[in-house]
Protein backbone atom coordinates (compact mmCIF):
# COMPACT_ATOMS: atom_id res chain seq x y z
CA UNK A 1 0.00 0.00 0.00
CA UNK A 2 1.35 3.51 -1.05
CA UNK A 3 1.72 6.09 1.77
CA UNK A 4 -1.23 7.87 0.40
CA UNK A 5 -3.66 4.96 0.38
CA UNK A 6 -2.41 4.26 3.96
CA UNK A 7 -3.01 7.71 5.09
CA UNK A 8 -6.75 7.84 3.40
CA UNK A 9 -7.45 4.61 5.35
CA UNK A 10 -5.89 6.17 8.41
CA UNK A 11 -8.52 8.73 7.92
CA UNK A 12 -11.09 6.86 7.20
CA UNK A 13 -11.03 4.92 10.23
CA UNK A 14 -10.15 7.54 12.96
CA UNK A 15 -13.00 9.95 12.87
CA UNK A 16 -10.23 12.06 14.94
CA UNK A 17 -6.63 11.78 14.71
CA UNK A 18 -3.86 13.60 15.48
CA UNK A 19 -0.34 13.46 13.00
CA UNK A 20 2.15 13.65 15.90
CA UNK A 21 5.71 14.04 16.99
CA UNK A 22 6.01 11.30 20.44
CA UNK A 23 2.82 9.71 21.70
CA UNK A 24 0.19 11.35 23.62
CA UNK A 25 1.41 10.18 26.90
CA UNK A 26 5.29 11.20 25.44
CA UNK A 27 5.14 13.58 23.24
CA UNK A 28 8.49 14.55 21.58
CA UNK A 29 7.70 18.62 20.82
CA UNK A 30 6.37 21.41 22.49
CA UNK A 31 3.48 21.86 19.66
CA UNK A 32 2.68 18.31 20.03
CA UNK A 33 2.28 18.07 23.42
CA UNK A 34 -0.01 21.33 23.49
CA UNK A 35 -1.97 19.62 20.89
CA UNK A 36 -2.18 16.69 23.23
CA UNK A 37 -3.23 18.66 26.27
CA UNK A 38 -6.14 20.65 23.61
CA UNK A 39 -7.59 17.30 22.67
CA UNK A 40 -7.34 15.59 25.74
CA UNK A 41 -9.42 19.16 27.38
CA UNK A 42 -12.20 18.21 25.15
CA UNK A 43 -13.03 14.63 26.22
CA UNK A 44 -13.49 13.06 22.66
CA UNK A 45 -11.75 10.35 21.76
CA UNK A 46 -8.82 10.59 19.16
CA UNK A 47 -6.41 8.15 17.65
CA UNK A 48 -2.51 9.21 16.73
CA UNK A 49 0.39 8.47 14.28
CA UNK A 50 3.27 8.62 15.74
CA UNK A 51 5.76 10.60 12.78
CA UNK A 52 9.06 9.69 13.95
CA UNK A 53 8.08 5.88 14.04
CA UNK A 54 6.86 6.06 10.52
CA UNK A 55 9.21 8.31 8.54
CA UNK A 56 7.17 7.71 5.42
CA UNK A 57 4.46 9.31 6.55
CA UNK A 58 6.87 12.16 8.06
CA UNK A 59 7.91 12.67 4.74
CA UNK A 60 4.81 12.39 2.47
CA UNK A 61 2.33 13.89 5.35
CA UNK A 62 2.66 17.74 3.91
CA UNK A 63 2.63 16.79 0.09
CA UNK A 64 -0.93 15.14 1.28
CA UNK A 65 -2.49 17.44 3.25
CA UNK A 66 -0.79 20.41 1.61
CA UNK A 67 0.16 21.75 5.60
CA UNK A 68 3.87 21.72 6.23
CA UNK A 69 4.29 21.41 9.74
CA UNK A 70 3.49 18.91 12.82
CA UNK A 71 0.98 18.43 14.28
CA UNK A 72 -1.66 17.53 11.81
CA UNK A 73 -4.75 17.34 13.75
CA UNK A 74 -7.75 15.92 11.03
CA UNK A 75 -11.62 15.39 12.06
CA UNK A 76 -14.03 13.16 9.61
CA UNK A 77 -11.17 13.13 7.39
CA UNK A 78 -10.80 16.91 6.82
CA UNK A 79 -7.73 18.70 8.21
CA UNK A 80 -7.98 20.85 10.92
CA UNK A 81 -4.45 22.43 11.71
CA UNK A 82 -1.74 22.29 13.85
CA UNK A 83 -1.69 23.13 17.17
CA UNK A 84 -2.35 27.14 16.93
CA UNK A 85 -5.32 26.98 14.95
CA UNK A 86 -6.59 24.28 17.52
CA UNK A 87 -5.51 26.48 20.05
CA UNK A 88 -7.50 29.23 18.99
CA UNK A 89 -10.38 27.12 18.02
CA UNK A 90 -10.45 25.61 21.60
CA UNK A 91 -10.73 29.63 22.55
CA UNK A 92 -13.71 30.38 20.63
CA UNK A 93 -15.58 27.09 21.34
CA UNK A 94 -15.40 25.61 17.94
CA UNK A 95 -13.41 22.71 18.37
CA UNK A 96 -15.34 20.79 20.38
CA UNK A 97 -18.41 20.79 18.52
CA UNK A 98 -16.43 19.55 15.09
CA UNK A 99 -14.79 16.32 16.89
CA UNK A 100 -18.29 15.74 18.43
CA UNK A 101 -19.50 15.86 15.08
CA UNK A 102 -16.66 13.81 13.54
CA UNK A 103 -17.28 10.79 16.26
CA UNK A 104 -21.15 11.11 15.72
CA UNK A 105 -20.57 10.39 11.72
CA UNK A 106 -18.69 7.48 11.93
CA UNK A 107 -20.66 5.66 14.71
CA UNK A 108 -23.50 6.66 12.20
CA UNK A 109 -21.51 5.44 9.51
CA UNK A 110 -20.74 2.06 11.48
CA UNK A 111 -24.63 1.51 11.99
Amino acid sequence: MDVKSKVEQQLAENPVIIYMKGTPKMPQCGFSANAVKVLDSTGIPYSYVNVLENIWIYEKLPSISRWPTYPQIFAAGELLGGCDIIVEMLKDGSLKPILEAAVTKAGKAAE
